[in-house]
């Protein structure tokens, strides 16, 4: 059963939280987050971008950017900007976005669940990324930023919930420039921090949603703590990871899309006439067309858009793997008829999140930059837990969740 740990966070005063918390790590490169962090000395990124207080043109796995974090968390301790809860503590977060809010329960996970199964995951991890993740858990000391977690939702612990939501202000409130809002409540109260952990219990497995890399480094380093203890005995901090853990039936996929910058040799036509021995093909003008089901797809080629339907027998139902229409569109579209075979190293392929919108694709083939884009229809959460159930990893680039969470809120400190 899974592991729930309320804990001591590090938490801003209210009156800088909007400038303190940030984006996560990994949605903006390095050039993105000096502009955002300018003129902002409370943002995180300051700390898990450390590089944007640094030279231009630094090699960003270097020393001396590890040794930058640990500097400037530690001056966010002396400043204020920091502090740490006088005891263990629950937290929820609630994201607002397009009108829905999800709530989110925010503690500590079991190293020991990752490294057993207990924590499923979906996608694999690159070693270069774990590996810099790591160095920064281990300089810090620190879990800085929340991984996203997803769990079977459990009515009782969604009613608790709405008692603590619906019977306090939050102790955070704001709404971030990109619209999103964020809610944020301390439960102090150890009765219901009881009771919320006492069901959490029951909860068999939880699943990673996305952060997958972070997730990775955070047990991993965890793990070398535990190893090199030779006083170990399983209550220190560092077996234990900050996440926060969302139920299934809140969250929502948006789709995922690949753009393309040639055919291979091949001309529209051609192209066209090679699809339509898997798919049935309809034209649909130059108005956007949006994917409406599993297995269609919308193409954008020529100032065109058209529906592909996979034709029966294209994909196997009860494989969890063979149904997903990325694996379907890998094997029918760009490994057979593009000879796309490594997505993750092809410089040939592109992907788009969904949260960009259709449009985006549109104005990256009208602009001659690339040659033709394939729009999805999202994963569901059904499909997401039956793969990581069954042991099997997802293609890349499957699945994009939005909102994506702040970081900053609320910081484990591993001591």
């Amino acid at each position: 059963m899974a592991i729930l740990k309320a804990f001591r966070g590090l938490r801003p005063p209210k009156e800088i939280v909007k400038d303190l918390a940030s984006r996560p790590y990994d949605v903006l490169n390095s050039d993105e987050a000096r502009v955002e962090a300018k003129g902002n000395p409370y943002s995180l990124l300051h700390i898990i971008k450390p590089e944007i207080d640094l030279p231009c043109g630094m090699d960003c796995h270097s020393q001396p950017i590890y040794d930058k974090a640990l500097e400037n968390f530690s001056l966010f301790r002396e400043k204020g900007w920091l502090v740490q809860d006088p005891e263990d503590y629950l937290y929820i977060y609630a994201q607002t976005m397009n009108g829905k809010t999800q709530y989110g329960i925010v503690g500590c996970a079991g190293v020991e669940d990752y490294m057993n199964g207990i924590i499923k995951k979906h996608e694999l991890t690159r070693k270069d990324k774990e590996e810099d993740r790591m160095k920064h858990v281990r300089i810090t000391n620190a879990n800085m930023e929340p991984v996203f977690f997803t769990y079977p939702a459990v009515p009782e612990i969604d009613s608790i919930v709405a008692r603590i939501v619906n019977g306090n202000q939050p102790e955070y409130d704001f709404i971030a420039a990109d619209g999103v809002g964020h809610h944020f409540w301390v439960v102090k109260d150890k009765n219901v921090i009881g009771k919320i952990l006492e069901l959490f219990a029951k909860v068999p497995f939880t699943y990673v949603a996305d952060g997958h890399h972070r997730t990775a480094a955070a047990a991993l380093v965890g793990n070398e703590k535990k190893q090199h203890n030779p006083n170990h005995n399983g209550s220190e901090e560092y077996n234990y990871f900050l996440a926060v853990h969302f139920p299934d039936d809140q969250l929502t996929i948006i789709d995922y899309n690949r753009v393309v910058n040639d055919l291979n040799g091949l001309t529209s036509k051609e192209f066209l006439e090679k699809l339509a021995l898997n798919f049935v093909i309809e034209e649909r003008g130059s108005e956007i067309y949006k994917p409406d089901k599993l297995h269609n797809f919308s193409l954008y080629l020529d100032g065109k858009w058209y529906s592909l339907s996979a034709k029966p027998g294209t994909f196997i139902d009860s494989d969890p793997i063979g149904v997903l229409d990325v694996t379907i569109l890998s094997r029918l579209v760009l490994e057979s008829i593009l000879d796309i075979k490594d997505l993750r190293t092809s410089t040939r392929i592109d992907f788009v999140g969904g949260i960009r919108g259709l449009g985006e694709l549109k104005k990256r083939v009208d602009s001659g930059e690339m040659r033709a884009a394939i729009a999805l229809y999202p994963v569901s959460m059904k499909q997401l837990i039956d793969i990581a159930d069954s042991g099997n990893i997802m293609p890349p680039k499957t699945t994009w969740f939005e909102p994506k969470l702040r970081s900053g809120l609320v910081v484990h400190s591993l001591d």
